[in-house]
């Protein structure tokens, strides 16, 4: 019996470190018009992604409209600079930004209006992003 707790705990000890290496995902779910709401949400996923997290936004409601290229954005201090600006900044670094399945249809907006790089989400995509267990999701 000894023999076999041993062997266990050998086994954990090398698949722990395995886990521990693994990068997290974040999926950051911004709903809000608000734009320090957005900023700040932008602003961790982009601390996320420089810690190496693979980031994923998903607009929705609201928020839907930062990724509409003829919506204004509200210029933010320190850096002075707008939402809008730093979601294009996110994609350019590589995060994933979709607006939710229900914007486009429930809006005057067509995808030809959204910005570059910003698609629509698939709900089985987003759903089996969800119930991996490496994912943290942040929603403002």
């Amino acid at each position: 019996m000894k023999n076999l707790a041993f062997v266990f705990l050998l086994g954990l000890c090398s698949v722990l470190p395995a886990h521990a290496e693994d990068p997290m995902d974040l999926l950051v779910t911004i709903t809000s018009a608000d734009s320090q709401n957005q900023g700040i949400a932008l602003v961790l996923a982009g601390q996320a992604m420089e810690q190496k997290a693979h980031v994923r936004l998903l607009l929705c409601s609201d928020g839907g409209a930062l990724a509409v290229k003829s919506k204004e954005s509200t210029l933010l201090k320190p850096r002075n600079v707008t939402p809008k600006e730093m979601l294009q900044g996110l994609i350019k670094k590589g995060a994933q930004v979709d607006v939710c399945a229900l914007f486009l249809p429930n809006s005057e907006w067509k995808q030809a209006d959204l910005l570059e790089g910003v698609g629509v989400a698939k709900p089985n995509d987003v759903a089996a992003m969800f119930m991996r267990q490496n994912v943290r999701v942040l929603t403002f």
